[in-house]
């Protein structure tokens, strides 16, 4: 049985992005420990279907907003080493199908990073739906999802002493938290 839009109290439509009450963050192995980082400047819409399953999503992520709270760090990400922000200044996403598993909403889509698109699945809540202060109407998402660096040709590293491990690790494990409001 499929989800309407009306089940949810959502309206078919477009809903824009906040990223003002919106979060795109991501964690990382560094060294012995993860480190945490956010993209503070994104923008994007939802295109919510009446059949919740043929919605469809699309974003885009300027790469240059990268904050990790080390500007050294964040420089060395930036630069061709890693993501190659001067050729390559952004990433987007697009959703490619809506699906359920069980309990579980599921998110298809093509991410593409330094020019190459890779499918990744995102692991979407909806954390429901409600008017704000402004007259307006927002709903809220969280999603996850997991990738490895180097299928978007990420490969930089610097192995540590024993040869066993490597500064960096491969998963990203990314987190969204998505206000948006009906346009």
């Amino acid at each position: 049985m499929s989800v309407t839009a009306t089940d949810l109290g959502l309206t078919a439509g477009t809903w824009n992005i906040d990223p003002a009450h919106s979060e795109v963050t991501f964690t990382i192995r560094h060294l012995m420990t993860k480190v945490r980082g956010s993209f503070t400047e994104f923008s994007g819409s939802v295109e919510i279907a009446e059949d919740v399953q043929a919605s469809t999503a699309t974003a885009e992520i300027k790469l240059g907003s990268i904050d990790t709270r080390n500007a050294d760090r964040d420089n060395h990400v930036r630069s061709a080493d890693i993501l190659d922000i001067e050729n390559h200044p952004a990433m987007t996403f697009t959703t490619k199908g809506v699906r359920v598993e069980g309990d579980t909403n599921l998110v298809d889509g093509e991410l593409t990073i330094k020019g190459i698109s890779q499918p990744v699945t995102l692991e979407v809540e909806f954390n429901g739906v409600g008017e704000d202060p402004w007259g307006g109407t927002r709903a809220g998402f969280s999603a996850t999802a997991s990738i490895n660096r180097k299928d978007w040709g990420i490969e930089f590293n610097v192995p540590l002493p024993g040869g066993q491990k490597a500064l960096l690790g491969d998963k990203v494990d990314l987190q969204l938290e998505i206000q948006a409001v009906r346009a």
